[in-house]
């Protein structure tokens, strides 16, 4: 990892809003570099790098449509470009494979636009991006994949979604074997129900939706997006370079 004396840098995919934007929040408090991407909500980005840069940190926001592989090849120099010019590094630390869409659909109605829309952003996406940023990636850093509580439980219209998901979860071990020489840790991590605008607010905007998950969890409560960001940082930290090719839910002990 970072064996300089400048502070670490992520890159975080969609850290513009949601739980996306409280890694950013949760990892410029412990010192780490923040590059975040957007795919179309500029003035949130702008307002997620405005608050780390107000706390005392270091954040850039770059455009990015994570779905679309074409445009990964100019990313990525867009990423070397801001390494040097904002944080002064080569490389990057760490890797958030965060950005996502929802689609819930049952099984017998899931179209096939919907079916590849949730592989180019999940599966497909996850896969190339991180391939591509493989150079920029320093020995002994950390990628962090962002999964799902619905691989292990299943609930009606979100078959296409965590199927997506589950191959995320697979490839995360297959990462971590394969970049375990570089000393590169790979990790996935899946929320259960969080309240966010994911999904344009499902949860937050259901009581009906929010109380009957609620009543599934330990703490009989459904996750804030703090609660996510809180984790991230901790399977960041320098103490958990041990764990690498496991799967981390969090989800307030949902369907125990």
């Amino acid at each position: 990892m970072n064996t300089s004396n400048k502070s670490p840098v992520a890159l975080i995919t969609g850290g513009s809003r949601g739980l996306g934007r409280s890694m950013a929040l949760h990892l410029a408090a412990r010192g780490v570099g923040i590059i975040l991407t957007y795919r179309g909500g500029v003035a949130e980005a702008a307002d997620t790098v405005k608050q780390i840069e107000a706390a005392g940190g270091k954040a850039v926001a770059l455009a990015l449509d994570v779905g679309d592989t074409s445009g990964f090849g100019a990313f990525v120099e867009n990423v070397r470009t801001e390494l040097g010019r904002h944080f002064g590094r080569e490389r990057l630390d760490f890797l958030v494979n965060n950005a996502g869409i929802g689609i819930n659909a049952s099984f017998a109605e899931t179209t096939e636009a919907q079916f590849d829309a949730l592989m180019n952003v999940h599966l497909k996406g996850t896969f190339f991006l991180t391939q591509r940023l493989l150079p920029v990636m320093a020995d002994g850093g950390r990628i962090l994949n962002i999964s799902t509580g619905l691989t292990r439980f299943a609930f009606p219209g979100y078959g296409a979604y965590a199927a997506m998901k589950a191959g995320v979860e697979a490839l995360t071990r297959y990462m971590a074997k394969e970049l375990g020489p570089r000393g590169i840790t790979v990790n996935v991590l899946a929320p259960g129900p969080v309240e966010t605008d994911f999904r344009g607010g499902a949860i937050r905007n259901s009581p009906e939706m929010k109380k009957a998950l609620s009543a599934q969890t330990a703490f009989g409560r459904v996750g804030q997006a703090d609660d996510i960001g809180g984790i991230v940082a901790l399977l960041l930290a320098p103490e958990s370079g041990w764990v690498t090719g496991q799967r981390i839910e969090a989800s307030g002990g949902i369907l125990l």
